[in-house]
Order: structure tokens, then C-alpha cells, then sequence
């Protein structure tokens, strides 16, 4: 069997050439396969060749073939195997032409006081730098070790030579500058060295030294000329009316300048600037402008020439300017300076405490104590608990300790990891750091559920559910190594979002909750455990507009606490749902009415517990459970908060707060 290229010329099929491919696909989304994977691909492609023709098939055909055996075990490759076709001519013609404009750069500099062959490869690399494309770069020239580097914070500085096959990377890590400095290669004044840090810059002040004393000697140059000038306007306006008589007894230009010049000693360009003068410079005015721009230009003159001549003023001016650049262009520093690795570590120095995270519906998140909130009673109006900004409120807010992992699940199925500690800690009415600058978030991902997490272990679960009904169960194992990109956790389709996530044993009962009041319990045994991208089962039968607005397990308390967005709720008894088998429509859990509004909020509680609610204001109270009547499946409940007008409950979160042993974490939130 023959691949026909786009050429027409014919090669023998090689299977080992179609892995070679699939694999660098792989290794570029840090992919590996597996051997059956591989060995399915290799069957998948053979067969469908065959089946296509005997002789010999086009080479896009081939193509189509292996795209579709990576669809079906990992999308993402497939993607990188499509990019790569679609890509690869446009790259190689974009080089071509950046190249071949390279070559037509002529010297630029002086040759006496720099490098000219250093200016032509700093050209060069400039022009191919601005016109090829960085996501092209980033495909085809990145290995895998520095594709996993850069998505763990390091920073490439990518250096394409002057050589047209010549293409090198260099990995810059802060922290090694820190701890030792780092070497960078340079021409300088036509000589080759390896610089330290302060080296470089050693040399870029001498470089500012040249400059500014270029600058400054031209500077110098035209203000003497324009004085000089000045100068002979001035002698002439003295001498007016003998200026007059020479220039209108003289037969020409050159007779009246040479009159001039001979008369007033003058030189022969401050005599064709009298000879140009207009009358109107006759009147005091002008006299007056020019002795202010004569008098103004003898200052600079002298300040120009201090400069010249000291070499402490020389470097003045240089501070003067960087600290204009910072001024104008400066910003908060995003490197973060730490301790050696091999010495202490940051986390070591960190108290273990209970904490507060709350975060907005715009995204903004931060890290308080809980002592920031003291109880009150049942129908209080609460605190501030955060200034918000227009049209943003409070949308979640949880309890954890400073050292326990965040795993931070999205509406779109992806899943972000931080320690609570990472997060900036705020005042009480602080607005907090935007998410976006913590977690690499792709455009129109929302945070939608958090997990606070001690460690990773076998034999524990994340149990999902999302907008539409649907819930899935997957080993926390699969969660275990989460870039900083993000992970997939569950697959969507059409407009469905995840809304809930828990950390289970796999011996729950589970409650999902909608906005119209149904409530279904089932067990979560029910749910068989799949893969991390799969998308999950029906979890409830939802019927018109409803969706589901939360979901509990039975261990989290005895008793569900369901709260309306106009402030009202109720404790039901968990014992008063029966379990049934997931995928049916449950039953009634709570009557909505105009006055109650739809279910926003249900947390599984005990009397013990405390709970907080948020309204769209930013409004905070926390209340003990206790003072929330039990009440049966279907009721409207009693008030718990007073909203205002246009005001609404935006979330509620379950307090619980327990002693925290030196040798042991244990998780201090429930959702």
C-alpha cells in the first residue's frame, strides 16, 4: 500500500512514521499514550487505509484517518495533530519571507564607538521576533521539558539567531538569579564575554553614559549655534539704523553681508540671519523675546557643559530619566521572592488557623480570620462583611485552614489548584484580589464550587453534579497532578455548567436540590465511578425551567437548611426524604410563593451549627441554626434575614469551627 503525496510522487506506507507523529502531537499538550493506546491507533489506521484502496491513498486522507483514531482517545491531541497540519506551511512560508527581509538590513551604528556586526544580528533578531507568530513558535520549537517549565512559572526568553537554522532557548529562573546569579552571552565593543547580573548592568550604565554624553554634546552644539545667532540679531538691533544704510547702499546679498561683517566684526551666518530678518523684529517686542530666549539659552548652555564636565551629574541625569520611565511605566512587582528550596520553606513559616475565603460574582477573592464576625440573633441585619464595586456581590464564602489544598471547580468542567495561604489575606471590608490573577482562567470560565483538601488518597471520590441534573463519581486520584493551566474534570454538553462538587467514601446518600423546591435522595453507590473527562448520568428528572441550585450528602448533617432569595427558610429533617433510585423527579421539599422568591441556598446542618448568608449587596450575617424552625417537606419556612427592596439572598455557607492539633488537619468547612 502507497501514501500519494501532494506532488503525486508515491512513498510505501510506515506505520512507525504515523506514531512518531501521534507522539509529538502528545508531547506537545504533555501527553503520553499508553501502549494500547498506541497499538489501537496503529490497527485503526491500518485498517481504514486498506478499506480506502489497495494501491494507494491521498496523504490527506491519511490524515482524516489518524485524526479520527486520536478523537476517540484524547480530543486534545487530535487538536494538536490538526494544528500542526494546519500550521506547519503557513510557518515555513512566514520564516521564509522574515528571513529573506533579513538579509537585506544594512549596518546601522557607528563603527568607531560600537559593534555594527552586533547591530545587524540584533536587527535581524528584532525584525523575525515581531513578525512571527508566538503561538507558531510555541508548537513547533518548544520541547516538553520546557512547555511543562514555562507552565510552572518560569520564563523563556526565546533567542532566534541571525542563522537561518539556528533557533536556541534560553530558561530564565528567577530564583536562580537569586541565588546565585545567572550568565548571559554578549558582544561588547566587538569582544565576546559571559556576564553576571551585575555585569549587565554595569554595562548598560556605561551604555546610558554614552548616550546621554552623545545627547548632551549635541544638545550643547545647537544651542551655541543658536546663540550665536542671537548674539548677531542683538548687535544689530543696537546698531539699527546703520544696519539699514549698509543693506540698502549694498548692490546685492553678498555686498550687504560683507559690509556687515566688516562693520560689526561679524560672522557670515549671523550676517545672512540679519539679512533675513524681517521688520517686524524691529519692534520691542521682539527685542524683548529674543534677550529672554538669548538669556534662557546661555543657561542651558552652562548646565550642558556642567554636565560634560562632571561626571556625578552625568549620572544624575541618567537616575532623573530611569526614574521618569518608572514613574510613567512602572507597576507592581509580579515576581515573588522567597526562600531557598534547600533551606527553609515559605509553607514552614505559615501559622495553621482557620480562615474565611470569600469571592464576588465578578471574581474577586480573599483570605480573612474568623474572628472578623461574632454571632448574633435569628432576623439581624449582620455586618459588612466587603466593599463591592457596581453591579457585584458576594457569591461564595466557606471556611478552610491556611494549609489545606483549594481545588477550584469551574462552570465549563476545568479544575484550578491553589493552598488557601496563597491567597492574599484582607480587612474585613477589603474587595480582595481578582481570581484572574491567581488562577490561569480561560475567557468566560466562572468559579462555580471549591473542595478544601487535606492530601490526595485512594479509595476517595469527587462526586459532581451539575445545572442540568446530571452528577458523576471519579477517583480523587485523577485530580492528583493539576497544572497551573487547569485540568478537565467532567465533559459538558450544550449549555449545561457545573454547579456542585464533594469529597465522598463512596457510602453517601445524596440530595440534590433544584430552585423550584424538588428535592431527590439517592444513593450515591448509584453512580458507578468513571473516567475524569467523562460526562456523568442523569442525577434528577428536571421539567421546565428548573435547575438544580445545590447538592448535600446525608453525613453533613441531619437536617437540610433550605433558604429562599427573599430572606426566608427552614430546617427539614433529612429522615423525611426517602431514598429512591437516581434519574426520577423527586419530591417537594419546599413551597415557593411570591413571598418567599426561588431556592437560592440548602446546606445539610445540625443544631450546633452556625451558617452565614450573603445578599446581592454584600450584606453578611452570621446566625446559629438552632434559632431556624423545623419545619415538614412542604413549607415556606420563617424569616431568617431581612433584605431591602430589590435586595436578594445571594448564597449561604455552613459554619462549623474545631480545634486544630499540631499533628493533624481536619477539614473545618462543609458545603
Amino acid at each position: 500500500m502507497y501514501i500519494i503525496k501532494k506532488d503525486g510522487t508515491k512513498e510505501p506506507f510506515n506505520v512507525q512514521k504515523v506514531v512518531a507523529a501521534v507522539n509529538k502531537s502528545a508531547e506537545r499538550v504533555l501527553y503520553t499514550f499508553k501502549p494500547d493506546e498506541l497499538d489501537f491507533i496503529c490497527r485503526f489506521v491500518t485498517e481504514k487505509c486498506e478499506a480506502l484502496g489497495a494501491d494507494g491513498i491521498m496523504i490527506a486522507q491519511m490524515h482524516n484517518i489518524v485524526e479520527g483514531a486520536l478523537d476517540a482517545i484524547n480530543p486534545a491531541v487530535a487538536k494538536s495533530y490538526r494544528d500542526y497540519r494546519n500550521y506547519k506551511t503557513d510557518f515555513v512560508q512566514m520564516l521564509d519571507t522574515v528571513y529573506k527581509k533579513s538579509q537585506s538590513i544594512m549596518y546601522i551604528g557607528d563603527k568607531e564607538n560600537s559593534n555594527a556586526d552586533s547591530a545587524l544580528v540584533s536587527t535581524r533578531r528584532s525584525l523575525i521576533f515581531n513578525q512571527l507568530n508566538k503561538q507558531l513558535y510555541q508548537k513547533f520549537f518548544l520541547t516538553v521539558e520546557e512547555l511543562q517549565a514555562q507552565r510552572d512559572g518560569y520564563i523563556y526568553i526565546h533567542d532566534m539567531s541571525a542563522r537561518r537554522d539556528t533557533m536556541n532557548c534560553c530558561l530564565f529562573d528567577v530564583g536562580a538569579v537569586l541565588r546565585g546569579g545567572f550568565e548571559m552571552g554578549n558582544l561588547w565593543y566587538n569582544e565576546p564575554k559571559t556576564l553576571n547580573l551585575k555585569e549587565m548592568l554595569t554595562y548598560y550604565i556605561r551604555h546610558q553614559e554614552d548616550v546621554v554624553t552623545r545627547r548632551t554634546k549635541y544638545e550643547l552644539n545647537k544651542a551655541e549655534e543658536r546663540a550665536h545667532i542671537l548674539q548677531g540679531l542683538l548687535i544689530a538691533l543696537d546698531n539699527i539704523d546703520e544696519v539699514i544704510r549698509i543693506i540698502r547702499g549694498s548692490e546685492n546679498t553678498q555686498a550687504a553681508k560683507a559690509g556687515l561683517i566688516e562693520r560689526f566684526a561679524l560672522s557670515d551666518a549671523q550676517a545672512q540671519a540679519i539679512v533675513d530678518m524681517r521688520l517686524r523684529a524691529l519692534n520691542g517686542l521682539e527685542r524683548a523675546k529674543l534677550e529672554k530666549e538669548y538669556k534662557e539659552l546661555m543657561e542651558r548652555i552652562g548646565e550642558l557643559k556642567a554636565i560634560l564636565a562632571d561626571e556625578k551629574k552625568l549620572l544624575g541625569v541618567i537616575k532623573d530619566e530611569i526614574a521618569l520611565i518608572r514613574d510613567k511605566y512602572g507597576d507592581e512587582r509580579r515576581t515573588q521572592i522567597g526562600f531557598d528550596v534547600d533551606d527553609i520553606s515559605m509553607e514552614d513559616l505559615i501559622p495553621r488557623e482557620n480562615t474565611v475565603i470569600t469571592m464576588t460574582k465578578l471574581g474577586y477573592i480573599k483570605r480573612m480570620t474568623v474572628d472578623n464576625f461574632k454571632s448574633q440573633n435569628r432576623g439581624g441585619k449582620g455586618i459588612k462583611g466587603m466593599q463591592t464595586i457596581d453591579e457585584d456581590y458576594i457569591e461564595e464564602l466557606f471556611m478552610t485552614t491556611t494549609h489545606h489544598y483549594i481545588m477550584f471547580f469551574t462552570n465549563t468542567g476545568r479544575v484550578y489548584r491553589l493552598k488557601a495561604y496563597e491567597i492574599p489575606e484582607s480587612g474585613r471590608t477589603a474587595r480582595g484580589s481578582a481570581i484572574v490573577n491567581l488562577l490561569q482562567l480561560q475567557p468566560g470560565e466562572k468559579i462555580t464550587a471549591v473542595i478544601p483538601l487535606v492530601d490526595y488518597e485512594e479509595g476517595k471520590y469527587l462526586l459532581m453534579a451539575t445545572k442540568y441534573g446530571v452528577v458523576k463519581k471519579s477517583s480523587i486520584m485523577e485530580y492528583a497532578n493539576i497544572r497551573k493551566t487547569g485540568l478537565a474534570a467532567i465533559t459538558l454538553k450544550d449549555d449545561d455548567q457545573l454547579i456542585e462538587v464533594k469529597y465522598t467514601e463512596d457510602d453517601e446518600d445524596v440530595f440534590l436540590v433544584t430552585k423550584n423546591g424538588q428535592c431527590i435522595r439517592f444513593h450515591e453507590s448509584d453512580v458507578r465511578c468513571i473516567g475524569r473527562t467523562s460526562m456523568g448520568v442523569r442525577g434528577i428528572n428536571l421539567t421546565g425551567d428548573d435547575e438544580v441550585i445545590g447538592m448535600q450528602l446525608d453525613s453533613q448533617g441531619e437536617a437540610l437548611l433550605i433558604v429562599s432569595a427573599n430572606g426566608m427558610g427552614k430546617r427539614t429533617l433529612t429522615s423525611e426524604f426517602t431514598a429512591q433510585h437516581r434519574g426520577g423527579k423527586g419530591i417537594k421539599c419546599y413551597k415557593i410563593t411570591e413571598k418567599t422568591g426561588d431556592v437560592v441556598g440548602v446546606k445539610a446542618v445540625n443544631d450546633d451549627n452556625e451558617i452565614m448568608m450573603i445578599t446581592t449587596e454584600g450584606i453578611i450575617i452570621r446566625t446559629a441554626v438552632d434559632s431556624i424552625s423545623i419545619l415538614g417537606r412542604n413549607t415556606s419556612g420563617v424569616k431568617v434575614m431581612n433584605v431591602g427592596e430589590n435586595v436578594e439572598v445571594a448564597s449561604i455557607a455552613k459554619v462549623r469551627e474545631e480545634k486544630l492539633e499540631d499533628e493533624q488537619e481536619e477539614n473545618t468547612t462543609e458545603e
